[in-house]
Formats: C-alpha cells, structure tokens, sequence
C-alpha cells in the first residue's frame, strides 16, 4: 500500500465506476499479454525488510517520524504503526556477487540508520513481531498519520461492521478485540521480488506457492503476540484477522478473506489478477483519469492504476505485481512469506533459499506442483506456521515411486531442497562461494533445530524458569535478542538467551 491515497470518503457511484475502471484494465491486460508487449527477461529481484523500533529496554517506541527526520534518506519510509519503518533495496540482476552486494548494502544501511536512531533513544529490530508489544500499543492513536492508512483503516472497518477479532489457539489461547486495523502493524515482513516475463509468471508463482511452507520452517521468528506464546509464525493469522472484512456470518459462508494463500495451481499471471476482481469487493475505490483501453489504442502503455490499488489490498502471500518503467510493462512476483530477520546473514539466506529453489523448481520438467495438489500446499503452509522448524511436510516421492509422503521438514529440506536451491543459483549465475555461505546457514538452521522462533521461545522459557514474570522476561528475551543480532552472526550461532 505504498500509493499516495487522498480520498476521504466515497458516494455510491464511486464504486460502480471503479468496477467499470477494473474491468477495462482487466481486458488492457489481456491485450497487453497478448500483444506480448512485456519487458523482455531481465533476472531482475529486489528487496523490501519492514522494521520494529524499541527502546533500550526492549519496549516498544511510537517514533518512526523522529526517526526517519534522522535518518533522511528515501530507502527508510514509513509504515503501518509508528513504531515501523521500512527500508527499501533497489533492483539488482540475480547473477555474480549479488548476494555479497545485497548483504553488504543491507549491513551498512541499517547500520547506519540505527546510529541515527540512537540519536533519539530508539534501536531498529529485525524480527517478525516485536515480543514485548501490548494490545494497548496497537490502537488507532498508534497509526502512522498518512491518508493512506487512515482510509485502508476505515474502509476496512466500516466493510467488516464490528470490532477485529483475534483468537489464535497454539501453545496458549489468544483472544481480544481491536476497534482498528492497527494490529496489522505488529506483522513485519521481508519481501522478495522477482521480475519474470509473462510466458514465465506461472511456473514462478506456482513454485514459490509450493515452497512457502519450507519457507516459513526455516526463517519463522514471530512466536509471540501481545505476551502469548502462539504459533512458531504468529504473523500470518495475525495478518489475516486483522484484515479481514469479513464478519463471522460471510466467513462461516466461505466467503474467501483478503489475506489469502489461495486455492489452486495457476496457468497465467492473469488468473490472479482476474480472480482479485472476481472475488473481493475494493476497498479504495479511487479513479484515475486514464482510460486504459484508449491509451493501448494510442500505442502508448497503460498504468492499470485501479488494477494496481485493487491488487494491493489483496493480500496473497504471494502477489502478482504488475508495473511499468520506461514506457515497458512488467510482471513482478512479490514474496511476502517471511518474517524479518533476525540478522542481515539470516535475511540473505532466507533470499537465497527461495531464490535458487524457485528458479529449480521453475525449470524441471515434471513440475512438483503437476505431482502434489493445491491442498498439500495449503496444509504445509499452515503446518510450517504452527510448528516451525519441527513442521512436517507432505511431498512428492523422489524416484520411481509414485504418491507423497509426510516428512519432517529438516530432513526434506537437508535431502532434497537444499541440492535443488543449489542448482537454482547455478543457474542464475550467482557466485558459488557466495552460494555455499548462504545456504550453510539453512543446513546448520536444520542440523541444530535453530531459527528466529525456536531461539526465543527456547530464551523465553529459561526467563520464566529464572522467576521473571511474563513481561519481564519477554523484555529480556527482546534485549537479548538486540544483542546477539548485533553482532551479526546468524540466530543458529547464538548462545542461548536471554
């Protein structure tokens, strides 16, 4: 949601009209498909890492203003909650030593901008959820003040009707109520980008759908929300509540919610975008001036702006981007699977990871998505959510065997994921020590049952076992946690906490 919105209100032709702009960019991109008028293939990826501010005690701070004053650069902006930031890497080919450049632009900006943080008492935290947040610090008064999130907010609250309610049964039983989207904000989230030509875009989405579950057993970090201990990756049905429009009645209807895995294996990048209009109702009905269908006529290349808004208010866990730059259109996969952190070493092998198995499996001729149903995806996603690291995963037999088995997700992912992402970054040219460094940290993630979430819930508990109470020992979890990130080596390395 990172378009400037500067509508406050709507009439109740606004949507009628929007719809009618919907399906005009729906039919401008069909003949832009067809025409073959996308970029041509560019192995282009970018980075997106969203960011937690807290204190010297691990609290939470409502600062971002403050800090981004500080920082005043254009790669930090702003996000949901005031204690979010955002920092944005531009685009780089996926060859060389691109993950050695990524890493060391990372370790240097974010340096750079938790110095100018301190200026004003705040640390800069990588992680999923910030452990030590409290209902009372996810309240609208805590939003940051832009158009943007005030309108999301108010059109998702007014299409729900009622209060958001959270209730997330795992290792304890959460439940409360938010008169706001605010939340949301608690979900802090690393995003890969892949820029893929049409005739591409499928075997790419359904790849990275498939890996989504290995992604989240490896790189989970978000065990805690509002001092319970609930799901390894608490932020995904976090995220999905707290966006949800829909009220008990619709939902218990099957009505699909916005924040959305999906349900089946896709053949074009079109079919998502056209299920987006098909299935959800737009919350910021806002027009532009373009009529899509007569600049394509003119020759020239459409915005598909309503597309665009529409498409980032459905909240697929992998999201189908379309965009333009120079006059040439082109597709995005955009891969919002993982939590932050909890280092650079940790993010870059996370990025890896998914980078070399998407690009594997993309290019095998008998495609595991053409072995495995949709709802084997579905189920791993949310087994790798609840569980982490000690998922079990179903997946299709290797070899002449036919069928799937049911197969921890360390052994699937030390047998047969890791040779695969291997291959995958030989084939986009990466360097092969840059390769080896980054995979070596999921290997030993798996040798050691170590990752983000493991390390704190593991931390939480001998804190508890030292006679602090609950927010006490969150605090310290967090403390310790800043610490060790500090230092930069990944989670698996460190000593236990807090």
């Amino acid at each position: 949601m990172g378009e400037k919105v500067v509508a406050d209100r709507f009439d109740l032709a606004d949507r009628r009209r929007y719809r009618e702009k919907l399906r005009a960019c729906l039919r401008a991109l069909r003949l832009l498909l067809d025409g073959r008028r996308f970029d041509r293939p560019r192995n282009l990826m970018g980075l997106e890492i969203e960011l937690n501010l807290a204190d010297a005690g691990g609290q939470p701070m409502m600062t971002n203003t403050r800090v981004l004053e500080q920082i005043a650069s254009r790669d930090f902006q702003t996000e949901l909650g005031q204690f979010n930031l955002e920092v944005n890497i531009v685009p780089h080919a996926l060859s060389g030593r691109v993950l050695d450049q990524l890493a060391e632009e990372l370790r240097t900006g974010l340096a750079y901008a938790d110095r100018q943080a301190r200026e004003v008492n705040a640390r800069i935290v990588m992680t999923g959820i910030l452990p030590t947040l409290t209902a009372d610090d996810l309240t609208s008064a805590n939003l940051t003040v832009a158009d943007r999130y005030t309108l999301l907010n108010d059109q998702i609250m007014a299409s729900r009707g009622e209060e958001v309610r959270l209730d997330i049964e795992g290792a304890e039983h959460l439940v409360c109520t938010s008169e706001s989207i605010a939340p949301e904000a608690a979900c802090t989230s690393v995003q890969l980008h892949l820029q893929v030509t049409p005739g591409r875009f499928a075997d790419v989405w359904n790849a990275a759908q498939a890996v989504s579950a290995v992604q989240i057993a490896m790189g989970a970090n978000s065990p805690f929300l509002f001092g319970h201990e609930l799901w390894r990756e608490s932020r995904v049905p976090l995220f999905l509540q707290a966006t949800d429009t829909r009220p008990p009645e619709l939902s218990a209807q099957g009505v699909r919610p916005r924040t959305w895995f999906g349900e089946r294996w896709i053949d074009s990048a079109y079919d998502l975008f056209e299920e987006n209009l098909r299935y959800f109702p737009a919350l910021l009905p806002i027009c532009e001036d373009e009529d899509p269908l007569d600049t394509l006529a003119a020759g020239g290349t459409p915005a598909l702006g309503e597309l665009a808004l529409h498409n980032g208010t459905v909240y697929r866990w992998n999201r189908p981007v379309y965009g333009v730059m120079d006059g040439v259109p082109h597709l995005r996969v955009e891969n919002r699977v993982l939590p932050a952190g909890p280092t650079v070493a940790d993010v870059l092998a996370n990025t890896a990871f998914y980078y070399g198995l998407v690009r594997a499996l993309a290019d095998e001729p008998r495609p595991v998505w053409s072995r495995m149903p949709f709802t084997d995806a579905a189920r791993n996603f949310d087994a790798a959510c609840r569980y982490g690291i000690d998922a079990e995963l179903w997946w299709p037999r290797t070899g002449r065997g036919q069928g799937r088995a049911r197969v921890p997700a360390v052994r699937l992912v030390r047998e047969e994921l890791l040779p695969l992402a291997a291959a995958g970054l030989d084939a986009w040219g990466v360097e092969p020590s840059d390769r080896d460094r980054c995979l070596s940290v999921i290997e030993e993630r798996c040798r050691r049952h170590v990752n983000g979430a493991s390390w704190q819930v593991a931390a939480y508990h001998r804190a508890r076992e030292s006679g602090l109470d609950r927010g006490k020992a969150l605090a310290a979890v967090t403390r310790g946690y800043v610490e060790r990130a500090d230092e930069g080596a990944p989670v698996h390395t460190w000593t236990p906490g807090p």
